[in-house]
């Protein structure tokens, strides 16, 4: 009786931990809910401020990340890790590329070349969201 006892409360304790924690140990980073996107390249604007969290519910991961391979960019695969953007585009690595009239090879150039692009979509095909289009959106004064 004792054993069977035993037995059938470390299966409960098993299937609690399974219920409860296991969720946790599944769960993957998906980075900060708000961030502030500040350029070393310029102290004009105010920096921007991208809820990220927002984007997420809107977008898929690969529609703004991606990474890069012997220079060239690499589309987003599910678990690639993410960096920070200026690890890639800076003058070191990405000199004189550029997307339109965007320098690449500036963090600034990159977030107008991709971010203001969409936004400029995006406010083009709904106009309620003609804001997006305004500097303020992101880089809201202080």
């Amino acid at each position: 009786m004792v054993k069977k006892t035993f037995t059938c409360g470390i299966s409960v304790l098993f299937l609690a931990l399974i219920c409860y924690a296991g969720p946790a140990f599944t769960s993957t980073d998906t980075g900060p809910e708000k961030m502030e996107l500040i350029s070393s390249t310029s102290d004009k604007m105010a920096p921007a401020v991208f809820p990220h969290k927002v984007h997420q519910e809107a977008y898929e991961c690969g529609e703004c990340h991606h990474g890069m391979e012997d220079g060239e960019k690499v589309e987003y695969t599910e678990g690639m890790e993410i960096q920070k953007c200026e690890s890639c585009h800076n003058s070191d690595v990405l000199e004189g590329k550029k997307k339109g009239k965007e320098d690449l090879a500036t963090f600034k150039g990159a977030g107008h070349g991709n971010c203001l692009e969409c936004h400029k979509e995006v406010a083009k095909a709904d106009s309620s969201k003609k804001k997006l289009r305004s500097c303020t959106t992101c880089h809201q004064k202080k």
